[in-house]
């Protein structure tokens, strides 16, 4: 076998470029095809990732727990003092971090307007671990404590509400015992994020808020991140069989618009390779059988002094690997060479807004995944050798005498 790859793979070679216009083609088809599906995969997967990221590293986390019935009506009577056993379980080496909060809705009011917003009491040190607003900070500064009387606003809602860092605002809310209680705040801060974050969240101390609604150090969430993702389920499960009475849910089920989105992108690529395989197989194909055609009298020859006919099926079989080979590595440069282009960031411009309405970031981080290049090229190269057997097998059955007496007519 191997003195037969000795003499076909040159004499494949050679024949390759006896129409140097045709495989040129046939290498820029393959290229442009893979190349397609190698970027379209990596910018689903950039957005897949930056939406995860946002509602993961902003507000989220991994996993949170709640009392039960609070996610439908998130009040100040739908708090829970955490049990010791899940307070084991978060400090942990499989729990990365977690911050205890208290998230209750509620209203500000500025001189000049009154808007909903969500109010939400943090330990500042816990949520440096947890989350990336802390240092999203434009003007001002962030909380300085579990007892800072201050919020920290965003941009967005400071602009509605026509206020500014070093103003004052009033919160109005409803305690743990059905009350309004009302208290006013100094805008110690400003931060950037996603608009729907900017809009509806306001940060101030944990102990500041426990107090103002009554709570006695209870809490409404604990939002934790795990070191390795395939360990947070079995910790899911565990925490379950310790609070059963608690509602403990992962951000798939939290967050279902993100986790779709992720899902659905994954999906969406495959779907593309396999539309671009179909697309690129009929060019292929097509090329392949005008060659074969055009080579009767070459394969007849080839049969007449010797050649069996599995050897110039094997040959053609060759020529193919080669071609779409090198179409392949043509593809996958350009496709290195195009996220190396946006190592930076690829700024979405006008597209932005409708990022983040689906919970992404106005900038795409795009990366090569080797594993997923590898992946695609080479089903791409194994199906499209594979739609080039149909030619390669009608040029195994050309009888030596036909295509000899049809050239000489």
């Amino acid at each position: 076998m191997m003195d037969k790859l000795h003499l076909l793979v040159p004499l494949s070679w050679r024949n390759l470029w006896r129409n140097p216009r045709r495989t040129i083609l046939t290498i820029a088809v393959v290229a442009a095809g893979l190349w397609s599906v190698l970027i379209f995969a990596t910018l689903l997967s950039a957005w897949s990732r930056s939406c995860r990221d946002t509602t993961l590293k902003l507000i989220v986390g991994q996993a949170e727990i709640h009392a039960a019935g609070y996610l439908d009506d998130p009040t100040a009577a739908h708090s829970f003092a955490l049990p010791a056993g899940l307070q084991g379980l978060l400090r942990s080496p499989v729990v990365a971090a977690y911050s205890k909060r208290v998230r209750l809705s509620a209203i500000v009011q500025s001189e000049y307007k009154t808007l909903p917003i969500t109010l939400v009491g943090v330990n500042p040190e816990a949520e440096r671990k947890l989350s990336v607003l802390p240092q999203q900070v434009l003007r001002g500064r962030y909380l300085s404590g579990p007892n800072d009387r201050g919020i920290f606003l965003g941009r967005d809602l400071l602009r509605r509400l026509k206020s500014r860092v070093g103003k004052r605002v009033v919160l109005l809310l409803q305690n743990k015992e059905g009350a309004k209680v009302e208290a006013a705040f100094a805008v110690i801060g400003e931060f950037s994020a996603p608009e729907g974050v900017e809009a509806e969240f306001g940060f101030s101390g944990i102990r500041t808020v426990q107090v103002m609604a009554k709570l006695d150090g209870r809490i409404s969430e604990v939002a934790f991140n795990v070191n390795d993702d395939a360990s947070l389920s079995p910790l899911l499960t565990s925490m379950r069989k310790r609070a059963p009475t608690l509602d403990i849910q992962s951000w798939a089920s939290l967050t279902p618009l993100a986790y779709a989105i992720s899902v659905f992108f994954d999906e969406f690529a495959i779907m593309w390779l396999w539309l671009m395989f179909v697309l690129m197989a009929i060019g292929i194909v097509n090329t392949q059988l005008m060659a074969v055609l055009e080579r009767r009298r070459e394969f007849g020859l080839l049969q007449a002094i010797g050649m069996r006919a599995q050897l110039v099926l094997f040959e053609v079989a060759i020529e193919s690997t080669i071609l779409i080979g090198l179409g392949v590595g043509v593809g996958v440069l350009l496709s290195v060479a195009s996220v190396a282009a946006f190592h930076n960031g690829l700024d979405l411009g006008f597209l932005g807004p409708g990022a983040e309405l689906v919970g992404a970031g106005r900038v795409l981080y795009p990366t090569v995944d080797p594993l997923k290049f590898a992946i695609y090229s080479l089903v791409i190269w194994v199906l499209s050798v594979a739609a080039t057997l149909w030619p390669a097998r009608r040029a195994s059955h050309v009888r030596p005498v036909e295509a000899m007496a049809r050239t000489a007519a």
